[in-house]
């Protein structure tokens, strides 16, 4: 019986010891994983900060600082739920928050609903750890007093229509505040930004009178076009026209003066050589003897029952005629 009580509390003080190794172990030992870092008080008071690897801490001297993290999370009924987790291990990867719809005012006195996306990335632990009691909520109501300032200072259409100048101003701003919580804010999205109803028709009314205005005056615009360009084809036109009948009226005055020289030339020496053949003969009497009887047949022609009037004195025809004659009698017959 007594060494049946021994065998049991021998293996009671066995277990109990192996509990204690283990609980021993799990205080000392710990493994960080990469991208992660932990805080390590000894006695309350910061000690250290265990990075990537395989750590031993002294097990009841030095513990791990647990923090608290507030989440927000998107439900499937399209509502933000929030729920706090506590944790020692501190994730050293870029984080996104996304933040529920907040209303805001702007300038000019429009609400406006805006939910924005933070990205950031703790750099340094320690600071994350004793800066703030919940890195995660001081981080959101920053941002949600921030955005508030910044769109209270701009107007509606600035407002929507500056996302870029508004998301850069919000990382600085916000960067600037968190550098002492050890923490780095790399971008800032306004996700979207939603005008009350009535705001949202009246600018749609406004686009929509806008476009038909831009609209109006490119029709305007491309008439008035049209008509330049058709006045100045027709200007081009007439011009080219002019020019090339000027052009044609001289080439025809220099055909005429052309061939009127030559006629010239030919009659001046026609007569020279009749008046060298035949001096005794009236050479410039039979040139025009010789135009008349040319003509006289041009005036015969066309219907018997026409009036021909020659306007030339019948005495002046018989002088010319006998001019013509004399020149021929001059000429010597062949026997």
């Amino acid at each position: 019986m007594l060494f049946e009580l021994l065998n049991y509390g021998f293996f009671i003080f066995f277990a109990v010891a192996v509990l204690f190794l283990f609980m021993l172990l799990n205080n000392a030992v710990y493994l960080v994983r990469e991208a992660e870092a932990i805080v390590i008080e000894r006695f309350g008071r910061f000690d250290r900060v265990l990075l990537p690897g395989l750590h031993f801490v002294t097990p009841f001297f030095e513990a791990p600082r647990s923090v608290s993290w507030t989440y927000v999370m998107q439900g499937d009924n399209k509502k933000y739920h929030r729920f706090v987790k506590h944790t020692y291990r501190i994730d050293l990867r870029e984080s996104v928050y996304d933040f529920p719809r907040q209303n805001v005012i702007t300038k000019d006195n429009v609400t406006m609903e805006i939910n924005a996306l933070l990205y950031y990335q703790i750099t340094d632990p320690r600071a994350a750890v004793y800066e703030a009691s919940d890195l995660s909520d001081a981080i959101e109501k920053l941002t949600q007093t921030t955005l508030r300032d910044v769109i209270g200072a701009m107007e509606l259409d600035q407002s929507l229509s500056s996302r870029g100048h508004i998301n850069e101003k919000l990382r600085l701003m916000l960067d600037e505040a968190t550098d002492k919580w050890g923490v780095k804010v790399n971008r800032v999205e306004l996700q979207e930004v939603n005008p009350p109803a009535d705001i949202r028709h009246a600018m749609e009314k406004q686009m929509r009178a806008e476009r038909d205005r831009r609209a109006i005056i490119l029709e305007s615009e491309g008439t008035k076009r049209a008509a330049i360009l058709e006045a100045e084809g027709v200007r081009e036109s007439k011009i080219l026209r002019a020019q090339g009948e000027s052009e044609a009226e001289i080439v025809r005055a220099e055909g005429q003066a052309q061939a009127r020289l030559k006629i010239a030339e030919a009659e001046a020496l026609a007569i020279k050589m009749i008046q060298q053949a035949y001096p005794q003969s009236d050479a410039m009497a039979y040139m025009v003897s010789m135009q008349y009887i040319k003509t006289l047949p041009t005036l015969m022609e066309g219907k018997n029952d026409k009036l021909v009037v020659v306007p030339y004195e019948a005495s002046s025809l018989a002088g010319s005629v006998a001019s013509i004659k004399k020149i021929f009698d001059a000429v010597p017959q062949d026997k």
